[in-house]
């Protein structure tokens, strides 16, 4: 069957085509996408092209599909498979497989998020990396994916039984969190997670430079609702401080923090994390790099005798992606905080390609259909002159100006198809 498909070619090479996919063999799954979220580790494929670890050398001759945080329906189960998944059932897909670093959206020519139909390869399954999702609107489960990279970063933090010499795994229960740059899409998912959690800290400060991203993680992720959670919440701007380091200690009393997470590649940002940590404090550096020689100093005086630990993590595991789909069906977090933008499939290209230049936070692909990439609060203002847009900031206004399941029904019926 034919599809429209955003696929990768080498250095900044991204192309929508339409194309023929083959017939499924007996071990495949054939699916349609409705929803792919675009993230910054896209970007990087598509900047690194054929040096990326997970795009393979022959990506010019053999075109890969790219995004990787996507959910749609089952079309149809090949023979091997139809005693565990059911035709029309809705999935998501964790991409970071074990044992190799090949994954959806980097390195197969018949799978990626921002694609309308896929073939869904055996290794998936066999993985176990192709998850039900029962929620009722797919754009939850496309962002499964971003926040089982932050769950996996709250679990990979570690701190010393020095009596057992053993390691206690996850950030410590009651302790102190810092968030370094922390409201971006991801840090906001990060917040999210750490107040409605099993595992709360009693005291998370989130730093960031940019007072209206500040504004609106607190707008989203109230001071109130982290108190009535158990979680002392505090946001900063550090650009207005003069020792930041100081003054966040100054937040827990003067001591250092039990778990520091960086959610910016920023060499002064890992460095201020190394002077935050208290004693046998963990820092977790999330973010990824696009530079290979990235580095930063860390003070070993302090690993040596204040038994300071380092860690970072790269995309969750799949009871990561399990987690995350049961606590938003749950309604216990709201990843619609992470969306900003919504567009069509016609809307990848540039988005990718410039996705570090356009502001705000996860941008959201329904890949069946055509639309500009479009920030949710512009809707308004286009609103004046289109009704599609009206109708979609009247929805967004009733929902705390963020994206909701009435706002994703309302697209996936009156946007254009593409």
């Amino acid at each position: 069957m034919k599809t429209k498909a955003v696929r990768l070619y080498g250095k900044e090479d991204l192309r929508l085509e339409e194309f023929e996919l083959p017939e499924i063999k007996e071990d495949e799954i054939l699916a349609r996408v409705v929803s792919d979220s675009i993230c910054m580790s896209t970007f990087k494929a598509a900047e690194q092209g054929a040096d990326h670890k997970r795009v393979p050398s022959d990506v010019a001759e053999k075109p890969v599909i790219v995004g990787h945080e996507f959910c749609g329906d089952i079309v149809k189960v090949g023979a091997k498979w139809q005693g565990k998944y059911k035709e029309g059932a809705k999935f998501g897909i964790q991409p970071a497989m074990s044992g190799t670093v090949y994954a959806p959206g980097y390195s197969y020519q018949w799978i990626g998020g921002d694609s309308q139909y896929v073939i869904i390869p055996n290794e998936i399954m066999e993985n176990d990396n192709l998850i039900e999702y029962t929620g009722e609107s797919y754009f939850k489960a496309s962002l499964a994916e971003p926040v089982s990279c932050i769950i996996a970063g709250y679990h990979e933090n570690y701190h010393s039984d020095y009596d057992n010499h053993a390691h206690i795994m996850g950030i410590k229960e009651g302790g102190a969190v810092a968030i370094l740059a922390g409201v971006g899409p991801m840090g906001l998912g990060a917040v999210d997670y750490g107040i409605h959690c099993d595992r709360k800290p009693s005291l998370m400060v989130v730093t960031d430079i940019d007072q209206a991203r500040l504004d609106r993680a607190a707008s989203l992720l109230t001071v109130e609702d982290a108190a009535k959670n158990g979680v002392k919440l505090i946001y900063v701007n550090t650009s207005t401080v003069e020792d930041p380091v100081a003054y966040i200690k100054s937040l827990n009393g003067g001591k250092g923090y039990d778990d520091v997470f960086v959610y910016a590649p920023v060499s002064a940002l890992v460095e201020q994390g190394d002077a935050l940590l208290g004693d046998g404090g963990c820092l977790n550096f999330f973010a990824g790099p696009l530079k290979s020689d990235f580095s930063a100093k860390f003070n070993f005086y302090d690993v040596h005798y204040a038994f300071h630990r380092i860690t970072g993590t790269s995309g969750g595991n799949t009871n990561d992606m399990r987690e995350a789909l049961k606590l938003a069906g749950e309604g216990k977090i709201n990843p619609s905080i992470m969306i900003s933008h919504v567009g069509g499939l016609d809307s990848v290209i540039d988005t990718t390609l410039n996705l570090p230049n356009i502001k705000g936070a996860k941008k959201l692909v329904y890949t069946q259909i055509s639309m500009p990439m479009t920030a949710i609060a512009d809707f308004a203002e286009l609103g004046k002159t289109d009704k599609f847009f009206k109708d979609l900031a009247d929805i967004c206004e009733r929902n705390n100006g963020i994206w909701s399941d009435e706002a994703e029904k309302y697209v996936l019926a009156n946007a254009k198809k593409i």
